[in-house]
């Protein structure tokens, strides 16, 4: 007996068309088409990683504009804004400023 004979008396599964050409299907769509599961499962991950930074973003945007909102109605917490982020004073006021020295200096 040649191998081949010996092969399908030890496996005789395989002389199965539809069986060989559903591993073939499952191969081809598992390693070598287009939209193959590995590709698919990266696009999955990285549209999850997409999706949380827009999360974040909107979340940054509401409270931006609730920030804005409160400025714009609010004139004390438009002036404390100005005073804390622009260092704005009024004409007869001094202005100290305190550095703490063991954090670096923003540059």
């Amino acid at each position: 007996m040649n191998f081949f004979s010996q092969f399908l008396e030890r496996y005789p599964f395989i002389r199965n068309k539809y069986l060989l050409v559903f591993l073939f299907f499952l191969v081809w769509i598992v390693f070598f088409d287009k939209n193959n599961l590995i590709s698919q499962y990266e696009d999955r991950q990285a549209l999850y990683e997409l999706n949380k930074e827009k999360r974040y973003y909107q979340e940054e945007i509401e409270n931006t504009h609730e920030q804005l909102n409160e400025l714009m109605t609010d004139n004390r917490s438009l002036e404390k804004f100005a005073r804390e982020k622009y260092k704005m004073k009024k004409a007869n006021e001094e202005i100290w400023l305190v550095v703490d020295k063991s954090k670096k200096p923003a540059q």
